[in-house]
C-alpha cells in the first residue's frame, strides 16, 4: 500500500471491500442509533444524526435499515444502549493508533481490543497515551466542482473553519469541534459533502516501509473486523 496522503490515510479503508459490507452496515447503524439517542430523532434537527444518515446512504445502506436504527433510539425500544469508548496504544512498529468504539458490553470490547494488540505485536496504552500526537477536529470534504476556491474559502471562514486546503480533486475544510455544527450549516449551500466527520488528524506523520505497512494493514483489518470498532486512526504515512 503506497501513495497515501494524510487525508486519505485518516480513516483506513472503511468499507472498501465488499466482504465487509455487513460489518460496515452494523457500524453505521450503531452510529445512527447513538446519534438519535443523544439528540433529536429527526435528522433535520440533529446534525450528528443527519451526517450519520448521509454516511449510511453513501454506502447504499437500505432505508429500512436506517429507519430501524433510529427506532432503536426511541423510548421504550429496549435497545440502542451503546457506550462510546476510545482506546489508544502503539501498533506494530511503534505507530500511534486511536480506536473509537461503540459497544453495549465494555468488558467484551476491552478484552477483544487487548487481544488484538497482543496478537499483532502492539501495545495497548492508557487514555491519552498517544492522543497528544493527534488533533481532534472536524473535517469536511467537497469535490472541487462545487465552487471556486475563493468562494468556498470565504464561506468556510465565515462559518467557523480554521483552514481550507485543496488537492487535485477535493477541498478539505477543517474546524475546531465546537464550530462543527455551525460550519456544516454554512456549507449546506454547496450541497452534501463527500465526507463530514470528527476525526483524529496526526500532527506529524511517521513514514514506514512496505513490510511495516503490511503488518499495520493486518492489524487495522483485524480491528475493523470487530463490530464494536467504529474508526481507526494512525499517524503512519506509507
Amino acid at each position: 500500500m503506497s501513495g497515501h496522503s494524510k487525508w486519505s490515510n485518516i480513516q483506513h479503508r472503511k468499507g472498501a471491500q465488499d466482504r465487509k459490507r455487513g460489518n460496515l452496515f452494523t457500524k453505521l447503524a450503531k452510529e445512527i442509533t447513538v446519534a438519535a439517542k443523544l439528540g433529536d430523532p429527526n435528522p433535520e434537527m440533529n446534525p450528528r444524526l443527519r451526517l450519520a444518515v448521509l454516511a449510511a446512504r453513501k454506502e447504499s445502506m437500505p432505508n429500512d435499515n436506517i429507519k430501524r436504527a433510529i427506532a432503536k433510539a426511541l423510548p421504550g425500544s429496549g435497545e440502542g444502549d451503546y457506550v462510546e469508548i476510545r482506546y489508544e496504544g502503539y501498533a506494530p512498529g511503534g505507530i500511534s493508533v486511536i480506536i473509537e468504539c461503540l459497544t453495549d458490553n465494555k468488558n467484551r470490547t476491552a478484552s477483544d481490543v487487548r487481544a488484538l494488540f497482543s496478537k499483532h505485536g502492539g501495545n495497548l496504552g492508557e487514555t491519552n497515551s498517544v492522543a497528544f500526537n493527534f488533533e481532534h477536529i472536524g473535517l469536511f470534504v467537497y469535490k472541487k466542482s462545487v465552487a471556486e476556491f475563493d468562494t468556498i474559502f470565504e464561506v468556510a471562514l465565515e462559518g467557523g473553519a480554521r483552514d481550507v486546503e485543496e488537492d487535485d480533486d477535493n477541498y478539505m475544510i477543517t474546524c475546531e469541534i465546537p464550530e462543527f455544527a455551525n460550519l456544516a450549516k454554512a456549507l449546506e449551500k454547496f450541497g452534501e459533502p463527500e465526507k463530514a466527520e470528527i476525526i483524529w488528524q496526526p500532527k506529524i506523520s511517521v513514514e514506514i516501509d512496505a513490510e511495516a505497512g503490511e503488518k499495520l494493514d493486518r492489524f487495522i483489518d483485524a480491528l475493523e473486523d470487530n463490530d464494536d470498532v467504529q474508526k481507526v486512526y494512525t499517524n503512519a504515512d506509507y
